[in-house]
């Protein structure tokens, strides 16, 4: 089991900035790469980033290329997701989810285990 939790979500004001924070523990060497998806109410969730644990190589969704920055810190089991000049769209609760495959994969479906969420608000 890999247990997942997220960190750092909040109310922001269009163009301002959060960091998210997902700290992994228990089996962490059975997962090989980790996403952020993101659930905003009446929608469907959907992949905004991923990485890589071992080569750091990354994948964005298109909306939040050039705006967010996902990256990790292996020795403490970590994974961020710096996200500047959020706009209201944004707004979402955002997951962590861990996966065993080696490539990083955009369907919620290729992933093992799920963070708590944690809210993401930005006002207009």
């Amino acid at each position: 089991q890999v247990q997942l939790v997220e960190s750092g979500g909040g109310l922001v004001q269009a163009g301002g900035s959060l960091r998210l924070s997902c700290a992994a523990s228990g089996r962490t060497f059975s997962s090989n790469t980790l996403g952020w998806f993101r659930q905003a109410p009446g929608k469907e969730r959907e992949f905004v980033a991923g990485i890589s644990w071992s080569s750091g190589r990354t994948y964005y969704t298109d909306s939040v290329k050039g705006r967010f920055t996902i990256s990790r810190d292996n020795a403490k089991n970590t994974v961020y997701l710096q996200m500047n000049s959020l706009e209201p769209e944004d707004t979402a609760v955002y997951y962590c989810a861990a996966a065993r495959t080696t490539w990083i994969n955009p369907h919620s479906g290729a992933y093992d285990y799920w963070g708590q969420g944690t809210q993401v608000t930005v006002s207009s």
